[in-house]
C-alpha cells in the first residue's frame, strides 16, 4: 500500500500518473490535459531522458505545472498523491505495473493490448474484479468503442436494427518501415510486442469487431513475414472468425501494405448493413419496419455529425479527442463508483481473439476460442508462419 494515500474523490481533479514516456504516453499526456477532471502529477519511465522530454512538453506546450519526473511507481506513490496511474509502456510489461498499482489502491487505465500473453492477462483480470469489489475502476484503452460512428453501428448490430447478424469484414491495411522496428529493441518480439500486425495494429480492429458481432466460437488464420527483416513477428495476417450467432468475419491486418491505407470495418445483417472507414462512418442502412428493401439510401448522415462521416475534417487532434471520450467514461466511473465502459474483461476477449489467430496459424487449423480463452494453448511457443 503506498505510503501517500489517494486524494479524496471531490471536485479536484483526479491526480494521474503516466507510466511510460514515449510515443503512447505523449498522446495520453495530451488527451488528459484537456480533460478539467484530470490532471497531471507524476511521470515514471526508467530511461530519464523520456521523463524529462515529456515533462517539457507538458510545461511548454500543454501549459500545465511541471509534473514529478520518477523512475518507478513506488517513489511516485511516496512523492505525491496519485488517484489514477496510466499505462503506456510495451505492452509485456502492463501487467507488473497494473498489479502494482492496484496494489496500491489505484484506479488504472491500461493502453491496448491488455498484455501479450493470456496467463498474465487473467492475472489482472482477476486483480481487477477484487479492485472492482473495492470501488476500484481499471479499464483498458479501446478509444474507438467512443467514437460516434461505433456507438452508432453498435446500437444497431446491438438492438437488431440490423436484423439477424450474418457477416463483417475487417482490415487494417497500414505500413511499417524497417526503420520503426529497428527504432526499439521490443519491437517485433514475441516477448515484449506481443505479436505484430494483429496485436499491435490490429487489436483495435478486433476488439470493434467482438462488440460489434458478439462472442466467438472458431478461428482459424494464416500470417506471414514479407515486407520485413530482423523481426520475429508477423506483418500479414488474415483469419476466419465464426460468431455464437452464426455470423462469419474476416480479419485482415498488415503492416506490409504500402504506403499505408485505411482501417475499414463493414458489419452486415439481414436488415442492414454499415461501413466504418479510419473511425468514420461512412455507409448505413436499416431497413424501415418489415417491408423489403426498396431502395440503399445512404442514412450516415442522420446518424452523426459531418465531422464523423467519412472524408468529415475531424481536425489536426482528432487522436486526442478519441481517448479523451473515454477519460471523460473512466473519470465518470470514478465519480460516480460505476463500472467504466470498456473493463479488462473485454480486453480479455479481444486479446484472446488475437492469441487464437496466432495459435491457429501455427499449428495450420482452427482452433476454439473457448479453449483459447480457457488456457488449453497456453505453453505452445507461437510462430510466424505455421506450419508448412
Amino acid at each position: 500500500m503506498s505510503s501517500t494515500p489517494s486524494a479524496p474523490l471531490s471536485s479536484a481533479p483526479l491526480a494521474v500518473a503516466i507510466v511510460g514516456c514515449g510515443i503512447i504516453g505523449v498522446n495520453h499526456a495530451r488527451a488528459i490535459a484537456r480533460l478539467e477532471g484530470l490532471t497531471i502529477v507524476a511521470l515514471v519511465d526508467s530511461i530519464p531522458e523520456a521523463t524529462h522530454r515529456l515533462a517539457d512538453l507538458v510545461e511548454s506546450e500543454l501549459g500545465i505545472d511541471r509534473p514529478g519526473e520518477f523512475d518507478g511507481l513506488a517513489a511516485a506513490f511516496a512523492a505525491v498523491p496519485v488517484d489514477l496511474v496510466v499505462i503506456c509502456t510495451p505492452s509485456g510489461l502492463h501487467v507488473q505495473l497494473a498489479e502494482e498499482a492496484l496494489a496500491a489502491d489505484k484506479h488504472v487505465v491500461i493502453e491496448k493490448p491488455l498484455d501479450v500473453t493470456l496467463p498474465r492477462a487473467r492475472h489482472i483480470a482477476e486483480l481487477a474484479a477484487d479492485a472492482e469489489k473495492r470501488g476500484r475502476v481499471v479499464s483498458v484503452i479501446s478509444q474507438h468503442r467512443f467514437d460516434p460512428a461505433s456507438v452508432v453501428v453498435a446500437r444497431a448490430a446491438h438492438n437488431g436494427a440490423f436484423g439477424r447478424l450474418t457477416g463483417g469484414v475487417a482490415t487494417v491495411a497500414w505500413w511499417r518501415s524497417q526503420e520503426y522496428y529497428d527504432s526499439g529493441q521490443w519491437r517485433g518480439t514475441w516477448e515484449l510486442d506481443g505479436g505484430g500486425a494483429v496485436m499491435n495494429q490490429g487489436v483495435h480492429t478486433v476488439d470493434l469487431l467482438v462488440w460489434f458481432l458478439g462472442r466467438p466460437v472458431e478461428i482459424f488464420a494464416h500470417t506471414a513475414l514479407l515486407a520485413h527483416e530482423r523481426v520475429e513477428i508477423e506483418d500479414v495476417a488474415v483469419a476466419t472468425v465464426r460468431f455464437e450467432s452464426g455470423a462469419l468475419a474476416v480479419l485482415h491486418a498488415t503492416t506490409a501494405a504500402y504506403p499505408g491505407l485505411t482501417v475499414r470495418l463493414q458489419v452486415h445483417g439481414s436488415r442492414g448493413s454499415a461501413v466504418i472507414d479510419d473511425d468514420q462512418l461512412e455507409y448505413f442502412h436499416a431497413a424501415v419496419d418489415d417491408q423489403e428493401v426498396i431502395d440503399a439510401t445512404n442514412q450516415a448522415a442522420d446518424l452523426v455529425g459531418a465531422s464523423d462521416l467519412r472524408g468529415g475534417d475531424r481536425g489536426a487532434d482528432g487522436f486526442a479527442v478519441a481517448h479523451l471520450r473515454q477519460y471523460e467514461d473512466v473519470v465518470r466511473a470514478i465519480r460516480d463508483g460505476g463500472q467504466p465502459g470498456v473493463r479488462v474483461e473485454d480486453a480479455l476477449v479481444s486479446l484472446a481473439v488475437v492469441r487464437a489467430v496466432y495459435i491457429s496459424a501455427t499449428l495450420g487449423r482452427a482452433v476454439s476460442f473457448d479453449e483459447v480463452l480457457a488456457g488449453k494453448f497456453d505453453d505452445l511457443e507461437v510462430t510466424t508462419g505455421g506450419a508448412s
